[in-house]
């Protein structure tokens, strides 16, 4: 099974996997970001983000379902926000038939910018794209919501694994 935290900067996609990593035997933490690192370091055509590059997508995919072959859950924090990209990877996924629970973190706007504060090492573009993200995710976006205003990480976590039984 594939666990997807989606959501934008400073929501607590990481922290919520590394919690979910310690309550789900055989689980590892996959983080799409490093390949994203890699290309942006490595490739002479530079882009603004990314996700951008159709090599992030398919390398990303074809990771995930190797990883999927080795492991029972992979736990994969990562804010994506063009669903087009989202289907590359995730829909791509499903459709080979591979499991994946989908999950959105939501706060809001001033709660994300204080956040990103909080944390102090966050980049300017991060706190460039929280516009986008809080409306992406007020949309359709394909993943269960999950508000993280007024729940604490522990909530949060409790709430994905109750989600993730109810499902099986």
């Amino acid at each position: 099974m594939i666990i997807w935290i989606n959501g934008s900067f400073g929501v607590g996609k990481t922290t919520v996997a590394n919690k979910l990593k310690d309550k789900i035997n055989q689980s590892i933490i996959y983080d799409p970001e490093e390949v994203g690192v890699f290309l942006s370091n490595t490739l002479p055509i530079k882009k603004d983000d990314f996700q951008d590059y159709e090599l992030w997508r398919s390398f990303n995919f074809e990771i995930i379902k190797f990883l999927h072959t080795k492991f029972k859950t992979i736990i994969v924090p990562m804010t994506i926000t063009n669903s087009q990209y989202y289907d590359e990877i995730v829909g791509k996924l499903q459709s080979e038939n591979i499991e994946v629970k989908d999950f959105i973190l939501i706060a809001s706007k001033d709660n994300l910018l204080k956040r990103l504060d909080k944390r102090g090492n966050s980049t300017k573009w991060a706190y460039e794209q929280v516009n986008r993200c809080v409306e992406t995710f007020k949309t359709d976006f394909k993943g269960q919501k999950i508000d993280t205003n007024d729940n604490n990480i522990n909530e949060v976590v409790l709430k994905i694994l109750g989600f993730i039984r109810q499902q099986v």
